[in-house]
C-alpha cells in the first residue's frame, strides 16, 4: 500500500496545480479529458481484472502483473510531470491526456491485483480488519510523503511556486521508491494456490455475473460517494491553501500533515470499534463523521483553523479507511461462496469503475468553478478564487458524503463467511 499510494497520490494531488494553475491549461479542457479518461478506464478495468483471474503461472496469478505494473506506473508518472516547456495550447492538453490515461491504467492494473490479495490472504474478518488497518496505516505514511511533503519539495527545495522543475525531480524520486517497494512486495507475497480454480473464467459470462449482482451496484455507488469526495480533496487542497486561506502552497504541508497524523492515530481506534460492532454499522457512522469534517473546513479562515478542521476531517476519514475495504471484501466473499470461483481481480476492477467516476466528477466540479466563479486557470483566476476553491474542496464533498451516508443505511451486506485455506470452495460445497 505504501508503494502503490505514492505515485497515484502525487498525480491526483498535484495535477491541477501543475497543469491548470502553472501551465495555464483551461479547466474546460481538463474536464473534457477527465470524461474521456473515465470512459477508457471503465472499459479497461474489467479486462485487466479478468486477465488477472485467468492468469496461471508458477509465480501465481497476481505477482507477474505487479512486477510489470510498478515500473510502468513510475515511468509514466515521471513523464506526466515532465511536460516539455515548448508545449502550448493543444500540445499541453494532449500531453496531459496521454499520460493521465496511461498512469490511471497502470494504477488500475496494480490495484486490481494487489487488492485481490487482501481477502485471499486474510479470510476471517477480525484478522482482515487488523491487516487492513496496518496497510491503511502504511498508506497514510505514503500520503505524508506524496501529499504533505510534496508542496515543500516542488515549490521550495527543488523548484519555485511558479516553475515546474521541482515536480519532475520529485516524481523521479517517488517513482524510484515506489518501484522498489512494489517489486519487493510482489516477490515476497505468498499466494494461496487453492484460489486458482481449474477452470479459467470466460469474460462475458463473468462480467454479466458481476453486473447482475445487486450488492455490486449498491456498495459500488455508495463507496463512490466517499471515493469521489476524497479525490476532490486531494486534487484541490493545494489551491485551497493558496486561494482560500491566502497562504503559500508550501503551507499545505502543515494542513495535510495534521489530517494524516490524526487519521493514523484514529485508524486503530476505529479498528477496535469494528472488531466489536462489525464493519457495516461502523461504516455507516463513519460517513457522518467524514461529512462533519467538510463543514469544519468550510468555516476555516487561516492555517490554525484549517488545521483544527483537518483534525475533524481526519477522524472521519480514518473511519472510512477502516471499514470501506472490509465491506467490499464481504461482497467478494459472498460471490465466492455463491459461485465457487475466486474472481477478486474482476470484481475489484469492476468496483474500480465506480472509483474512476471521480475523474469525471472532479473534472465537472473544476469546470463549474469557471461557470460560477470565473476561475478558468492560474492565468485567469476570476474575481473570487478563494470562494471558488472553498466550494470545490468542502461543499461538493459534503453533498456527496451525505448522499453516501443516507444510501448506506439501505445497504445490507452479507455476514462474514470466512473461507479457510483448508476448505476450498467448490460448486458442491457452495
Amino acid at each position: 500500500m505504501f508503494g502503490t499510494s505514492i505515485p497515484i497520490n502525487l498525480i491526483k494531488g498535484s495535477m491541477i496545480l501543475y497543469y491548470v494553475d502553472i501551465l495555464g491549461m483551461d479547466v474546460r479542457a481538463y474536464g473534457i479529458v477527465m470524461v474521456v479518461y473515465a470512459i477508457i478506464d471503465a472499459l479497461d478495468n474489467p479486462v485487466l481484472g479478468f486477465l488477472s483471474d485467468r492468469t496461471r503461472t508458477r509465480f501465481g496469478r497476481r505477482r507477474p502483473w505487479l512486477l510489470a505494473g510498478g515500473p510502468l506506473l513510475a515511468a509514466c508518472m515521471v513523464a506526466f510531470f515532465s511536460a516539455p516547456s515548448s508545449l502550448e495550447g493543444i500540445g499541453v492538453v494532449l500531453w496531459f491526456a496521454v499520460f493521465a490515461i496511461l498512469c490511471e491504467a497502470f494504477d488500475s492494473l496494480l490495484n486490481a491485483n494487489y487488492g485481490a490479495l487482501l481477502p485471499e490472504l486474510f479470510p476471517g474478518e477480525r484478522r482482515r480488519a487488523v491487516a487492513n488497518s496496518l496497510r491503511q496505516g502504511f498508506q497514510l505514511v505514503a500520503l505524508v510523503i506524496s501529499l504533505a511533503l510534496t508542496p515543500l519539495l516542488t515549490t521550495r527545495v527543488f523548484g519555485t511556486e511558479t516553475t515546474t522543475e521541482g515536480f519532475t525531480t520529485t516524481a523521479i524520486i517517488y517513482g524510484a521508491i515506489a518501484t522498489v517497494v512494489i517489486v519487493f512486495m510482489a516477490l515476497s507475497a505468498k499466494e494461496n494456490p487453492r484460489y486458482s480454480t481449474r477452470e479459467r473464467p470466460r469474460l462475458l459470462p463473468a462480467i454479466l455475473s458481476v453486473v447482475r449482482n445487486r450488492l455490486f451496484w449498491q456498495v459500488g455507488l455508495v463507496g463512490a460517494c466517499y471515493g469521489i469526495s476524497m479525490a476532490i480533496v486531494l486534487s484541490g487542497v493545494q489551491l485551497y491553501v493558496r486561494y482560500s486561506l491566502g497562504l503559500p502552497v508550501a503551507n499545505a504541508l502543515y494542513l495535510q500533515g495534521a489530517v494524516i497524523a490524526v487519521t493514523a492515530a484514529a485508524l486503530f481506534g476505529w479498528t477496535r470499534v469494528v472488531a466489536r460492532f462489525g464493519a457495516p454499522r461502523v461504516w455507516r457512522i463513519a460517513f457522518w463523521a467524514l461529512a462533519a469534517g467538510f463543514v469544519a473546513l468550510f468555516l476555516a479562515v487561516d492555517l490554525i483553523t484549517g488545521i483544527l478542521a483537518g483534525v475533524v476531517l481526519g477522524i472521519g476519514w480514518a473511519g472510512m479507511l477502516a471499514t470501506n475495504d472490509l465491506i467490499v471484501a464481504r461482497v467478494l466473499d459472498g460471490d465466492a461462496a455463491t459461485h465457487g470461483e475466486h474472481r477478486e481481480g474482476l470484481f475489484l476492477s469492476a468496483f474500480g469503475f465506480f472509483g474512476r467516476l471521480n475523474g469525471v466528477v472532479t473534472g465537472l466540479a473544476l469546470t463549474s468553478l469557471g461557470i460560477f466563479f470565473g476561475y478558468n486557470s492560474g492565468a485567469d483566476p476570476g474575481d473570487d478564487p478563494g470562494m471558488a476553491f472553498r466550494v470545490y474542496l468542502t461543499v461538493y464533498p459534503f453533498v456527496l458524503t451525505v448522499i453516501g451516508a443516507v444510501a448506506a443505511r439501505f445497504v445490507r451486506v452479507p455476514d462474514t463467511t470466512p473461507l479457510t485455506e483448508t476448505t476450498p470452495v467448490s460448486e458442491e460445497t457452495a
